[in-house]
């Protein structure tokens, strides 16, 4: 039988404690060459082969991928299974990355290897995030499931910026070490993904509803989710874009130097104060109001006032500030979503209603490059003193539907 609701797979899989390990490894070695790319963005400006506002959207356009992906991997492995949909997603990610390493000058062909990478992320953050979730709860540990996929995926992203910088700024080859590094990592943790049990079993071909019916994500149009989630999303990742991948190239010229490596430390710092905070976001999130999401909010808030004074000034202490309260803002926003999703999420819907999470937070993807279009009209300074503007007022909503139809009423 399948599971009956979110995370109730105890029917379905004898998973032992450590099973969802090995899911685990693969989202870290997927979003590990999601995020390669962002430190290296320096670099790619410095060659000069391609124009500022282009490499922005070199980072944004593995969105492209990804969403897609998301929308569709998730209600699929509802209707297919974890196993299928997640298994292609580490060979993808190797093959972008190698792609990547292929031609560094050319728009095209970095757009070809960031799809790639978009779709592999995609796949991995719907279902592996989802498999994660249900192995933890088949183990009896429900609420660690979310916390555990967002801790996978913060760690991929620090790993991937990290030694991607310090391996382009000190390393020989600087274009190609980092991208054969990695896809030799994910084709290792990928291997290891047969041996997972399936929490998820294929439905007979008599039980499947059309497969339209499937895409209907019927609690994405809940009022907690649309009142909540939807307005805390774009800026999971709109903030972590801010803190490595805008502020490093405001600094570049007072870096001593070591552009590459500065961006590198800027993410390492964001992410890592993502991963602290994430550790202990459990005493933060309660079931009964938007709490840990409110908290987020709040955090991301001052985090783009501090990266307004930042931009102003040039200030190497003020933008290192404005990284930490950013990444620890991201790291909360994640697990408060995430956690807000599944226990939200009726029978069958918590991978669909992941996707859908995941999609709305990488909108976010795309303020570095909106930043960078707009630099002409508005400085830096304006530009992120609009965001505390509209990071409060989406504060304002979820603080407002904090204790309204709380989620153990909201289940279909």
């Amino acid at each position: 039988m399948p599971p009956t609701s979110p995370g109730d797979t105890s029917a379905v899989v004898p998973a032992g404690r450590r099973a969802w390990w090995a899911v685990a490894a693969v989202l870290l070695a997927v979003a590990w060459g999601g995020n390669e790319f962002t430190p290296l963005l320096v670099m790619y400006r410095e060659r000069g082969d391609i124009g500022p506002v282009m490499v922005d959207a070199l980072l944004a356009v593995y969105v492209f991928g990804l969403v897609p992906a998301l929308l569709l991997g998730g209600p699929l492995s509802d209707r297919f299974g974890r196993r299928p949909l997640l298994l292609p997603a580490a060979p993808v990610s190797a093959v972008g990355s190698l792609v990547l390493a292929l031609d560094p000058s050319s728009p095209v062909v970095l757009s070809i290897g960031r799809l790639l990478c978009g779709v592999a992320l995609g796949l991995a953050m719907a279902v592996g995030s989802t498999w994660v979730t249900e192995l933890s709860a088949a183990a009896g540990d429900r609420a660690a499931g979310p916390r555990r996929g967002s801790l996978s995926l913060t760690a991929g992203f620090l790993a991937g910026a990290g030694v991607a910088a310090m391996l382009a700024q000190f390393a020989p080859w600087p274009t190609l070490l980092s991208y054969a590094l990695h896809a030799a990592g994910a084709l290792l943790a990928g291997a290891v993904l047969l041996r997972v049990p399936e929490t998820r079993p294929a439905r007979p071909r008599a039980e499947r509803a059309p497969l339209v019916d499937d895409l209907r994500i019927t609690a994405a149009r809940n009022p907690r989710f649309l009142r909540v989630v939807v307005p805390l999303a774009p800026w999971v990742f709109g903030c972590a874009g801010c803190a490595f991948a805008v502020l490093p190239s405001l600094l570049t010229d007072h870096v001593g130097g070591l552009p590459i490596a500065f961006a590198g430390m800027m993410a390492i710092l964001a992410l890592g104060c993502g991963i602290g905070i994430q550790v202990v976001a459990r005493r933060i999130d309660t079931p009964t109001s938007a709490r840990a999401s409110v908290v987020a909010l709040a955090i991301i808030a001052a985090g783009m006032a501090l990266a307004a004074w930042a931009s102003g000034s040039l200030s190497l202490a003020v933008g290192v500030a404005a990284a930490v309260v950013l990444g620890t803002g991201y790291g909360l926003a994640l697990v408060a979503g995430l956690s807000e999703v599944a226990r939200i999420a009726g029978p069958g819907q918590l991978a669909g209603l992941t996707a859908v999470f995941y999609s709305l937070t990488y909108l976010g993807f795309f303020v570095p490059m909106a930043l960078a279009w707009l630099r002409d009209t508005w400085t830096y300074a304006e530009m992120f003193g609009f965001g505390v503007v509209a990071v409060l007022l989406c504060l304002t909503v979820v603080a407002a539907s904090s204790r309204t139809a709380p989620p153990d009423r909201l289940r279909r």
